[in-house]
């Protein structure tokens, strides 16, 4: 009966899912650059075509500097008060 989960397992399902939505948003990123940049390089000189492509980069580079910006607020939490708070552990009483 080795392999049973427990609650002390939730700290591993949660790493992983936040890795799968990190790998995720990640490709969505990707996405979202290569379409801005199709869009503006077809647009011919439409200027809402330009426009809808300046706010696709727009949106994708923003998504990004919030998610940067919030990795670095975990990390500042970490070294002010010394508790490793970008690692997920389920502690049990014993």
């Amino acid at each position: 009966m080795n392999n049973v989960a427990t609650i002390g397992d939730l700290g591993i399902v949660f790493a992983n899912v936040v890795r799968a939505i990190l790998g995720f948003v990640g490709i969505v990123l990707f996405i979202l650059l290569i379409m801005g940049g199709f869009k503006y390089i077809t647009s011919g000189g439409d200027p809402k075509a330009v426009e809808s492509a300046q706010k696709t980069l727009t949106y994708a580079i923003g998504g990004v500097v919030v998610i940067v910006l919030s990795y670095l607020v975990l990390v500042l939490i970490s070294n002010i008060t010394g508790t490793d708070v970008t690692q997920f552990n389920v502690v049990l009483p014993k």
